[in-house]
This record gives C-alpha cells, sequence and structure tokens, in this order.
C-alpha cells in the first residue's frame, strides 16, 4: 500500500492505495473514528484489485470541514464521488466496514449508474431514529455542539494508552490497533492527540426513520453483499439487520463468527467470503 491524496472541492482527502493497475476498481471506506488502514490488512489478501482507501472527511490524514460546518452523510457522499471524479473512475465498486458501509450503501443508492456493486460488513444503511425521539435528538445535538468549544484534545505521552483503548473499545490485537492509532493520532509537544475532527463525536441532530433507511436500503440495484458478525452489535441488532438486508434486490448475506472489526481480526475468512465478488 502507498499514500495517496486527491484535491477535492473540500480540500484534500488522503489514503492508501494499491494492488493491481487495471484490476476491477474498489473504493474501500472505513468506520467511524477508524481510517484507511482499517483495510489494511483485508487489502492483503484481496491483490487482484484496484484498491483505493481514502480517510473520509474528518478522519486520519484528510482534511477536517471548515467552521461551523456539520459531518453529514450528504457530505460524505460528495466527498466519494468527488474522489471518484478526481481519480477518473467513472465505475466502480464500494467496500465498506461500519460506518463506511452505511456511507456505501447511500452513495450505492443515490448514484446507480456509478457503483457496479458493493460489499457491505457490519452494517447497511444508516442508523435510524425513531419519530418520538425527534425532539430529544435535536436536544441533544444542539447541546453537544455548544458544549464542544470548551471541550480540550486529550494528550498521550506515548502510543501505549490509545493503542490499550482502541484495543478495549474495539476487541482489536495490539497489532491492529496500532495500526489504527498510528495513523489516528498526530504529534504535539508533550506527545500525541487524536488527530480526527473533534466534531465527528457530536450525535447528528436529524436521522432518517426506519421506513425511510429500509426505502434506500431497497433501492440500492446493484449486486450486493452483506457480511455481518456474530454476535450482532447492540446498536444493530437481530432481526433489524437480517431485515434489512432481505431487503436488496439483487443482495445476499453472510454471517460469520467474529467481533466488530472482523474484516481486520479474521481477514482471510472475510476474503473468503468477498470470494469473486468484484470479479
Amino acid at each position: 500500500m502507498r499514500e495517496f491524496s486527491a484535491p477535492i472541492a473540500m480540500g484534500e482527502l488522503r489514503g492508501l492505495r494499491g494492488g493491481t493497475p487495471g484490476a476491477p476498481r474498489v473504493i474501500a471506506l472505513h468506520g467511524w473514528l477508524d481510517n484507511a488502514a482499517s483495510f489494511v490488512p483485508l487489502a492483503a489478501c484481496l491483490p487482484d484489485l484496484e484498491l483505493v482507501i481514502p480517510d473520509l472527511p474528518g478522519h486520519g490524514h484528510s482534511v477536517h470541514l471548515g467552521p461551523g460546518a456539520e459531518y453529514t452523510s450528504g457530505v460524505a457522499v460528495n466527498a466519494v464521488l468527488d474522489l471518484a471524479d478526481a481519480l477518473e473512475w467513472e465505475q466502480f465498486y464500494l467496500l465498506g466496514h461500519s460506518m463506511g458501509a452505511g456511507i456505501a450503501s447511500l452513495l450505492a443508492a443515490s448514484s446507480p449508474h456509478r457503483v457496479q456493486g458493493l460489499v457491505a460488513i457490519e452494517a447497511l444503511g444508516g442508523l435510524s431514529e425513531t419519530v418520538a425521539r425527534t425532539a430529544a435528538r435535536w436536544q441533544e445535538a444542539i447541546a453537544a455542539a455548544r458544549a464542544l468549544p470548551d471541550k480540550r484534545l486529550r494528550l498521550f505521552p506515548d502510543l501505549a494508552m490509545p493503542v490499550r483503548a482502541r484495543m478495549q473499545a474495539n476487541q482489536l490485537s495490539e497489532a491492529n490497533a496500532r495500526l489504527l492509532v498510528e495513523r489516528g493520532v498526530r504529534a504535539v509537544e508533550g506527545g500525541h492527540v487524536w488527530s480526527s475532527d473533534q466534531r465527528l463525536t457530536l450525535p447528528t441532530p436529524q436521522r432518517l426513520d426506519e421506513a425511510q433507511v429500509s426505502a434506500l436500503v431497497a433501492g440500492i440495484d446493484c449486486r450486493t453483499r452483506v457480511i455481518y458478525a456474530e454476535p450482532a452489535q447492540p446498536y444493530f441488532p437481530e432481526p433489524l439487520r437480517s431485515q434489512r438486508a432481505g431487503l436488496l434486490p439483487h443482495g445476499e448475506l453472510i454471517v460469520l463468527p467474529g467481533t466488530h472489526h472482523l474484516h481486520m481480526e479474521d481477514p482471510i475468512a472475510v476474503a473468503a467470503a468477498i470470494g469473486d465478488f468484484f470479479q
């Protein structure tokens, strides 16, 4: 894998790319507060692709949004399309994990002429909200946004502490946690701080309800392979996640034993589940 950068409308997207030029073109999208290093273990098992893995806006080494702007799914979808335009890729496959799988789902539904196929790992569609919680969500989101300027970035004297934090939070091995941490921090006087934009930790004031998310998933017209880990995550439980997969017009579901970051912890099994999908 090698570093790349691409100028897009909001600034510079950075990331990793590799594989075989001229092979099927795949853009891989990482999860929330992860970065392009999330796909390094799996990329080693998928050599017969031309793989581009951006740090999504606000993550890793990529641009942060300007003051006053908010991170939304629409911002992320347009950033990925801007990246594809910069690469001069009119059509491409999508591979996403967690939040990245949600973004890839929305892109596939909204720009069907661009997406040849989708592999979604550990998510499909975005997180939904009940209509009854609309006012409460707005109250929580605005209060959190107003309090953010008073928060200071946590300083780590070395990388041992953030590596342990990622291991505990995500059930990651030390080697995989270090992959994410080394790309997810920046050096400052006295140590390191997280490089991700603090605004990414804010709750969004508005989410679609489940009927709207279901309509988007049902609108994904390309071939889709969904890979879930067992047991399910509390925020995307059964039977909801299987019901969503069942809405796909051209979809199939594979369930593997593992943790949420199974594409890092068991890349051989995930690569086998992907198989020749991109061919």
